[in-house]
Formats: structure tokens, C-alpha cells, sequence
């Protein structure tokens, strides 16, 4: 197993749709024992029900990862409970489709909050254990987004936090080398998730998700499984010699 006896922290693991969750159970599927951290404790629970169902440890703890203080409570559940942190898998974040002449600051404030300032508490509440123990691997969600300018739904707030995301990886990737960390971050492009929850109506979301397919090249939609197996990659020892990149994972919607 590619993550065998590894202790694991999956930010955003709540939602049974997300690649979050995804992510989760892929990670615990490889051998590692996870804490399943999600604003939504009730669903970070029933992740956690599933990854002790396949016989691994796993436990729930309701976080905003806005908060240092809690990200730094996270960290430390993780460490009371299994001893060591081994990786940190930054899954959580959301969107809104507002066109850039509309967005209020307070919800600039939001989505960075959220998709950037949450990415750098997680990361700075983890890495005293792993520069202790000169093991680590941190992988983030970035975005076709923050390449492209825009997707289907992420507008300027949104690129420009998924931008940071992948500049941030690359800083920690050059700062932690020497500890034994390795940084990566996994640019999806049109995935199957619930991310568009509440923001926009049903028929709204099929259409643009319908006209977006045919820019890729693949013809449909990426699986939130399938950005996972790429994260639960990246955070094995199998990715040892992968540092710093961001890795783009889009059926060819967008290719460098």
C-alpha cells in the first residue's frame, strides 16, 4: 500500500461529494489513518465512519481554517491522538460565479479567507511535527482557474486565491526541502462535485457544465476520485523526487 502506517489530516473531507472526502477514503484505502477536518462536523463524522469501516483510524474534528487557533487544534488532535503528522492534504475550499465588477470586498475577504489564508494556517500548524520528525508531505487543491484566468464558475476572487495557492506551494516546497518536506499542489479542471451547491439553480449549473465539456478534449467530466488517486500519489514516497510542481489534471481542457 502506498501509504501504508501514515498519519493523515484531509481539510474539507465532509461533503460526501467533494474530492475532500475523495480523498479521504482513497488515502485510507492505502494504509494511512486520517483526521477528517470539515467546518461540518456531522459530515466529518460519517467520513470518518467510512474510512474505520475499511479498517483504518480515522477521527472527526469540526475546524474553520480561517481560525490559526483552530488549525493549530487540528494539528495537535492529530498529534495527541496518533503521535505524528505525516501528511496534510488541503481539500477545503468554495466559490461564487460574481463577475469582478460585482464583488463586494467582504466577499473577496471570503474566498481568500477560505481558499488561501486557510491553506498557509494549515500548513504553518503541521510543520513543526514534520520539520521534527524530517517527514512530510503536503499537497493543496489549486485550480485550472487560477492558470486560465477562469472555469465554469470561479471567478477573479477565486483565481486569484488558487493562483496564491500554487505560488505558496512552491515557496514551502524551496523553504522545507531541506526537512524532508516535499510541496506539491493538483490543479483539477471540471469536476464532478458539489463546489456549486446553493450558488446557482440546477438548470443553471447543467448548462454551463454541459457547454464547458466540450472544451475538453477527454469529452466529460473529471471524478472527485480521480484528483485523489493523483493526491494520494504525490503524497507517497513514490512521489519522493516531486517537489514544488503543480500538477494539472483536466481530461485536457487546459494543457501547457
Amino acid at each position: 500500500m502506498l501509504l501504508d502506517g501514515r498519519i493523515a489530516i484531509v481539510t474539507g473531507a465532509g461533503s460526501r461529494r467533494g474530492i475532500g472526502h475523495a480523498t479521504a477514503l482513497a488515502m485510507a484505502r492505502e494504509g494511512a489513518d486520517v483526521v477528517v477536518a470539515d467546518l461540518n462536523l456531522p459530515g466529518a463524522e460519517q467520513t470518518a465512519g467510512e474510512i474505520r469501516d475499511l479498517g483504518r483510524r480515522a477521527i472527526a474534528v469540526a475546524v474553520d481554517i480561517t481560525s490559526e487557533e483552530q488549525t493549530q487544534r487540528v494539528a495537535s488532535e492529530c498529534l495527541a491522538t496518533f503521535g505524528r503528522i505525516d501528511i496534510l492534504a488541503n481539500c477545503a475550499g468554495i466559490t461564487r460565479p460574481t463577475p469582478v465588477h460585482e464583488i463586494s470586498v467582504a466577499e473577496w475577504d471570503l474566498i481568500l479567507n477560505i481558499d488561501l489564508k486557510g491553506v498557509f494556517l494549515s500548513v504553518k500548524a503541521v510543520l513543526p511535527a514534520m520539520m521534527q520528525q524530517h517527514y512530510g508531505r503536503i499537497v493543496s487543491i489549486s485550480s485550472v482557474s487560477g492558470k486560465q484566468g477562469g472555469g465554469v464558475f470561479g471567478s477573479a476572487h477565486y483565481c486569484a486565491a488558487k493562483a496564491g495557492v500554487a505560488g505558496f506551494t512552491k515557496a514551502v516546497a524551496k523553504q522545507m526541502a531541506g526537512y524532508g518536506i516535499t510541496a506539491n499542489a493538483v490543479a483539477p479542471g471540471l469536476i464532478d462535485t458539489d463546489i456549486t451547491a446553493g450558488i446557482v439553480d440546477e438548470a443553471t449549473r447543467r448548462y454551463y457544465d454541459d457547454k464547458a465539456v466540450q472544451s475538453i478534449l477527454l469529452g466529460r467530466k473529471g471524478r472527485a476520485e480521480e484528483v485523489a488517486d493523483l493526491l494520494t500519489f504525490l503524497a507517497s514516497d513514490r512521489a519522493a523526487y516531486i517537489t514544488g510542481e503543480e500538477v494539472d489534471i483536466n481530461g485536457g481542457l487546459h494543457i501547457d
